[in-house]
């Protein structure tokens, strides 16, 4: 008979500098960037949460620019600014929080108190302004600055939480509220919605309130840049427009910004996807023979068959959202309301 398989780690435990390991073990210190003591490959145990530092006497100095290039930070804030832009006010506060939490994490070092800061955070803002990617960045960042043993994304939706039948989900938002209380030393919780609908639901769990110490809102996209995140999501493509066709997709951008469900960079991103989808007819259909660059580029004709240049939009607008099933409760008024704003908590292991 084989033998039981051992539990699965829940992976939310997160030690502190010095402190002891489940199996009653103090880590050893080691420096930023050293080898494990074990000769085992610093890429190996991924999960596993970064080696304790070892203390620093009162007379030491240190290097912040070492310190943020052992830690990897300044390389993924340099990543969310590659990856992402715009969003100068959301930039500037995950930089603030990540200078705090490596702050606190050197006076520990020097023995100073050290209260781990709250890290439950509640981002605002319209679809597809990039809320749940900053996320996950968030996670890859409270990992390597050691306060989560991963940077585990786990994304939870509304319909998680909204209970099946009347009174289900005041005990679901109660059992959130009981699991941040007893992690709270290992877990990062991260709400996320519109502005005007998560201020409705704080006030009705005004103990989910008081525990949200960041608050962080992510601005829509301009025209212009919409128009960078396309050429972006088009260069990783390997696509390319051609100087007609730059100048359709502004004119088709700026009209799908009025019209109703504009996703910012989602609507974006689907708007290439019927570009590839056009251009791919088109080149199938015409036949004959085709080059490299034939494969790459985007014509104005593909961008001016959009129905949005036809109809003003109306015809790409998504259908109502079907009535909810009989025998299913309405959503409360606690939390937000389905086919618009949503509550999308981001656990944070």
């Amino acid at each position: 008979m084989s033998a039981a398989p051992e539990p699965v780690p829940r992976g939310f435990a997160m030690p502190r500098p010095g402190a002891a390991q489940p199996d009653g073990s103090t880590p050893s210190a080691t420096r930023p960037g050293a080898a494990p003591a074990d000769g085992a490959a610093g890429s190996e145990g991924a999960d596993a949460a970064p080696a304790v530092e070892a203390p620093l006497a009162p007379d030491d100095t240190v290097d912040l620019a070492a310190e943020e290039q052992a830690l990897r930070i300044s390389q993924l804030l340099d990543r969310l600014d590659a990856e992402f832009i715009g969003l100068a006010p959301v930039k500037d506060r995950v930089r603030e929080i990540a200078a705090l939490l490596l702050i606190d994490r050197l006076r520990s070092r020097y023995g100073l108190t050290s209260s781990r800061p709250s890290l439950h955070m509640c981002f605002t803002g319209s679809p597809g302004t990039g809320k749940t990617t900053v996320a996950t960045h968030m996670g890859e960042l409270l990992r390597e600055l050691g306060y989560l043993r991963k940077g585990q994304l786990v994304s939870v939706t509304r319909d998680d939480l909204v209970g099946q039948y009347v009174g289900h989900t005041a005990p679901s938002i109660e059992i959130l509220l009981q699991f941040m209380e007893a992690h709270r030393e290992d877990l990062v919780v991260i709400l996320a919605g519109y502005a005007d609908r998560m201020d409705t639901f704080f006030r009705s769990n005004p103990g989910m309130a008081s525990r949200i110490a960041h608050h962080i809102d992510f601005p829509d996209f301009t025209l212009d840049e919409l128009l960078q995140i396309g050429e972006q999501m088009l260069e990783r493509e390997q696509y390319r427009l051609s100087p007609a066709a730059r100048q359709a997709f502004a004119d088709y951008v700026r009209l799908r910004m009025s019209q109703p469900r504009f996703a910012n960079a989602r609507s974006i991103r689907n708007a290439i996807d019927r570009l590839r989808l056009r251009q791919a007819r088109r080149l199938v259909t015409g036949g004959g023979l085709i080059a490299r660059g034939d494969l790459m580029e985007i014509s104005a004709e593909d961008v001016r068959a959009s129905r949005v240049f036809r109809d003003g939009g109306q015809a790409d607008r998504l259908p109502d959202p079907p009535n909810r099933p009989s025998g299913r409760a309405d959503p409360p008024p606690d939390l937000p309301a389905a086919g618009g704003a949503h509550l999308r908590p981001q656990r944070i292991s």
